[in-house]
């Protein structure tokens, strides 16, 4: 006779055999307790046992407070307790299981099930699977339980589900790329501008503004000071926002935000990026805004319009005013500071 086992994951024959042996053990031990009694109320040997040592995954960073004890157990029939997945409360009525340890599937599965059904019964809504790399196998089966990828980084995937029978109100992924545009003037009212070398630019003979993408957690003011110093090499001090534009579909179809940002030069010796700068320059100011391309494109116009301008000190922009986000994180607000103490 040939026997086809599925679904087993790094199963040894050796283990394969002590699993048998422990079933026949548990068959002689029901027999032996309940002797032939068929009365569907009888509690088994091998129930009682599983359900006494019934596993719980405790894989949750201690720093932040996690559900009750209470919450995590689930009561069943006064024989012992189904132990379910250890989980942070978010400010919204949803729940988060950070998975750090290996599990199979055939482990974690019946343990999410009993969890999502407590939470169901709890009033939770929003339910996030934090898959590091080392756990891909698991997102398979989670998607079949009803979730969705809600956003991936470099190191683990978020799943995410809605448990209310109700329109789901849960964030959506980042949705916008955020990036500058340098202004930087020297003292003789020239600009810094550049040519680069890959991209949309290459090889079409424009000088620019130096510009880039700001990083993930980094502020707008400090991006536009990074990304002048590793273009150019020119240390300078924000100054202000001068303008903003939004654009949709653009990287990967998401939305993209770009800030023009003035900033004042503490020295004017140029150092060029060699990896992605062609050349770099101080330009009239008029030569850069009457060029052929800014001509023919509307935003660069403008652009160049309002650089032209602020450069005859006739505009006025947004400054970075430091302050804090109500939990104490620095932050800044832009806005005209000249007009602030009027307030």
């Amino acid at each position: 006779m040939v026997v086809r086992i599925t679904s087993l994951f790094d199963l040894s024959v050796k283990s394969i055999a002590e699993r048998i042996r422990r079933n026949r053990l548990f068959a002689l031990l029901d027999r032996t307790c309940n002797g032939s009694s068929s009365s569907s109320s009888t509690i088994t040997f091998s129930h009682w046992f599983w359900r006494r040592t019934s596993l719980t995954v405790r894989n949750m960073s201690s720093s932040t407070s996690s559900l009750s004890a209470e919450a995590r157990t689930t009561p069943h029939n006064d024989v012992g307790q189904i132990e379910l997945l250890t989980a942070v409360e978010d400010s919204y009525d949803g729940v988060t299981i950070d998975m750090k340890e290996h599990m199979d599937s055939q482990v974690f599965i019946p343990l999410l099930r009993a969890s999502l059904s407590k939470w169901r019964q709890q009033g939770k809504k929003g339910v996030w699977i934090k898959l590091p790399l080392g756990l891909a196998h698991l997102v398979k089966p989670v998607v079949q339980e009803g979730f969705w990828y809600h956003h991936a980084e470099t190191d683990y995937l978020m799943l995410v589900r809605w448990l209310p029978d109700t329109p789901v109100t849960l964030p959506v992924n980042a949705s916008h790329r955020v990036g500058i545009g340098a202004f930087v003037m020297n003292n003789k009212g020239q600009v810094l501008v550049v040519k680069e070398k890959n991209g949309g630019f290459k090889g079409k003979g424009v000088w620019k503004l130096p510009t880039g993408v700001v990083n993930e957690g980094e502020d707008i003011c400090i991006a536009a000071i990074r990304e002048v110093k590793e273009e150019t090499g020119i240390d300078a001090d924000f100054v202000e926002i001068l303008a903003f534009r939004q654009s949709h579909q653009s990287f990967f179809m998401k939305s993209d935000l770009f800030f023009v940002c003035m900033l004042q030069p503490r020295h004017f010796d140029i150092k060029k990026q060699d990896s992605e700068i062609e050349d770099a320059q101080w330009m009239a100011i008029s030569d850069y805004v009457n060029q052929p391309y800014n001509k023919g494109h509307q935003l660069f116009k403008y652009i160049a319009e309002i650089c032209k301008i602020k450069s005859e000190k006739e505009y006025s922009g947004f400054s970075a005013v430091p302050t804090s986000t109500a939990s104490g994180k620095l932050s800044y607000l832009y806005c005209n500071d000249r007009d602030l103490s009027k307030l």
